[in-house]
């Protein structure tokens, strides 16, 4: 499983022209799985994401996680983190999972995860416009065990 962390000033996600969700000072999480990833994986990056220390204190330094700020989250989900480049300019997805067995950890990520933050979300499978206003910028990818 891997996710995208980028610390967000305000962002938003547009599905046909019509906001699905929105946040304000927050993270954007972009949201893959790959072939094998189990309730473990989930687990773990949620812990991972919201114990991140990369919010500013009073300092000015990366020392706070979303949960001292009181932030949201704004989760996308995005196969294309899985893409295979090695060969040719084409990517492969052949290591993403497959959607329907992604769509259900996606939901169980997104479950989980709104039990300790407030999460808005796009629509798994579908076309989707994402706005990110990143503030520092701030992008980290992280990985699960798996």
């Amino acid at each position: 499983m891997r996710v995208l962390v980028q610390k967000s000033l305000n962002s938003s996600v547009e599905v046909c022209g019509n906001t699905v969700g929105s946040i304000d000072y927050g993270l954007v999480l972009l949201v893959g799985f790959k072939n094998g990833d189990t309730s473990s994986d989930v687990d773990y990056l949620i812990k991972k994401i919201v114990n991140l220390r990369i919010f500013d204190d009073e300092n000015h330094v990366m020392n706070k996680s979303i949960l001292d700020v009181k932030g949201s989250v704004l989760s996308i989900s995005q196969f294309t983190l899985y893409a295979d480049t090695k060969k040719g300019n084409r990517p492969s997805y052949i290591n993403a999972m497959n959607g329907s067995n992604a769509h259900k950890l996606y939901d169980e990520f997104n479950d989980k995860l709104s039990k300790i933050v407030r999460v808005e979300k796009g629509i798994f499978g579908e076309d989707m416009k994402v706005n990110i206003k990143n503030d520092g910028p701030t992008t980290i990818l992280l990985e699960s065990k798996g």
